[in-house]
């Protein structure tokens, strides 16, 4: 039986569904299509049970996400083959190249079905079905790309012209050309054309097969990865590639470095219900509406409304009279946008990063190996947090020279060391961090535990903290606990 191995890709920031995607916890990690509580990033592994020869996944991802990425499958109950941590970002063909390096490191030579982490497709079935009716010819030797059929002339979209007219291939047909993003009247054209596919970026090849074609086409590309592999170091459950040899490969696209030029390629045309869901109107049109057109995601009331995305993580939301907009509420952003402009939420984003705001980037929520805690409010000398430690988690040893802590449990169990003497403190209970004690926070029980913190001091930072000790291997440069 040929082995499947999955490819999942993690990075990018999907800005274009800011506030909810930032660079901090970007849309693959987040619940946003479907109704139940699967992050993109979950269903991405979960629609491939059930395909004969399955292999765990190797998911690559940027390291700030690591944790994020380990529980998020730790929650599904898959146990990754392995999680590649890219110091930066350098595209798809350096993430496959690294993949490819790692499948073949002991001598075996898979399937290798590479995804991105944040599409979204409805009809899970028919996508097993096509990467099973893929699998033969990329054990032949071909590379294959899944086109999505289009359903409109899009302009968004790259497009993959076949050698031949697709009508309903049931097999890969060889790939006449890569085709930019068109404009209206050649997207029509390619539509009656019968021979174009959208480019959804999903790929099946064999690991020999791929790493053959880098060599041929893209050397400096696999020289590089390789570099960064044999000089990777474990980090807990991580690999973590070498960062100087990584930041010297070619910041370029799988497509580019090897789709459009193999001689090869082959494209197998996928109905599926696929979505790379690329804005707010895109998650509009393919989650399920109710009567009036509305999608409603959290705590929203909608009266008289229509065509509507209306979305609450936290505050109530009232759509009263009003047609064809994306509302959406964090804990610190209220975004009001007509669905024709969802495109243009990146324009907003770029703003606010020249700013220098904080909320380009991160949310008021931040999440750390052992749990998160959220800034709640500040003065000139103060700042109240509210923090939640995982089960059995641990923030690491550490101490502040310019500032004092109050920890008042509201939930839970916590083992707190100050100075070498531990203490449990329970709900309602508090305890005192003076300024330079060496302290530490624990979870020993099985529920979350959550208190509030009150800090108190000349500078607040979070740069102020020196650590002695840390169970996830960060050092002093890597802030928050």
């Amino acid at each position: 039986m040929t082995a499947l191995v999955p490819v999942i890709l993690c990075g990018g920031t999907g800005t274009r569904l800011w506030p909810l995607s930032r660079a901090t916890y970007p849309k693959q990690y987040w619940a946003l299509a479907g109704s139940g509580e699967d992050t993109l990033l979950q269903q991405t592994h979960q629609r491939l049970e059930g395909i004969a020869g399955l292999q765990a996944p190797l998911l690559i991802c940027n390291e700030d996400h690591r944790f994020i990425v380990a529980e998020q499958m730790r929650q599904i109950g898959v146990e990754p083959g392995a999680i590649l941590l890219e110091p930066m970002g350098r595209n798809t063909a350096p993430a496959v190249a690294v993949a490819a390096l790692q499948a073949t490191a002991h001598g075996d030579d898979p399937l290798l079905l590479v995804l991105a982490a944040d599409h979204v497709i409805q009809n899970a079935a028919g996508f097993r079905s096509a990467v099973e009716t893929g699998m033969a010819a990329a054990e032949a030797g071909q590379m294959v790309t899944f086109g999505i059929v289009p359903t409109a002339p899009e302009t968004g979209y790259g497009y993959i012209e076949a050698a031949e007219p697709l009508g309903s291939a049931a097999a890969p047909v060889p790939i006449a050309r890569f085709v930019e993003k068109p404009d209206r009247a050649t997207a029509e054209q390619f539509l009656a054309s019968g021979r174009f596919t959208w480019n959804s970026g999903m790929f099946l090849f064999k690991a020999s097969a791929i790493l053959a074609e880098l060599e041929r086409l893209a050397p400096d590309v696999v020289s590089a990865c390789r570099a960064a592999l044999e000089h990777d170091s474990e980090d807990l459950d991580f690999l973590r590639l070498e960062r100087e040899a990584f930041a010297s490969c070619p910041n370029v696209a799988i497509d580019v470095a090897v789709m459009e030029r193999t001689d090869r390629g082959a494209v197998l045309p996928l109905q599926a219900g696929w979505s790379d869901v690329g804005s707010w109107s895109a998650l509009w049109e393919t989650a399920e509406q109710d009567a009036e057109g509305n999608v409603l995601r959290g705590r929203v009331i909608s009266e008289a409304s229509s065509n509507c995305y209306l979305r609450s993580e936290h505050r109530l939301v009232v759509g009263l009279g009003v047609e064809n907009l994306v509302v959406v509420e964090t804990d610190d952003v209220v975004l009001v946008a007509h669905r024709d402009r969802a495109q243009d939420v990146k324009t907003i984003v770029g703003l606010l990063e020249r700013e220098g705001a904080r909320e380009s980037k991160a949310h008021r929520r931040i999440y750390r190996p052992w749990g998160s805690y959220d800034g709640i409010t500040e003065g000139e000398r103060w700042q109240v947090k509210k923090i939640v430690v995982n089960p059995g988690a641990s923030l690491s040893l550490q101490m502040h020279h310019h500032r004092a802590e109050h920890w008042i449990v509201v939930s839970g169990t916590a083992l707190v060391e100050k100075d070498g003497v531990e203490e449990l403190i329970g709900e309602n209970q508090s305890t005192y961090i003076p300024l330079g004690c060496k302290h530490r926070l624990s979870n020993p029980g099985k529920i979350p535990v959550e208190l509030i913190e009150v800090q108190s001091g000349p500078y607040l930072g979070e740069d102020d903290i020196r650590r002695f000790d840390d169970r996830y291997g960060r050092s002093d440069a890597t802030l928050d606990g």
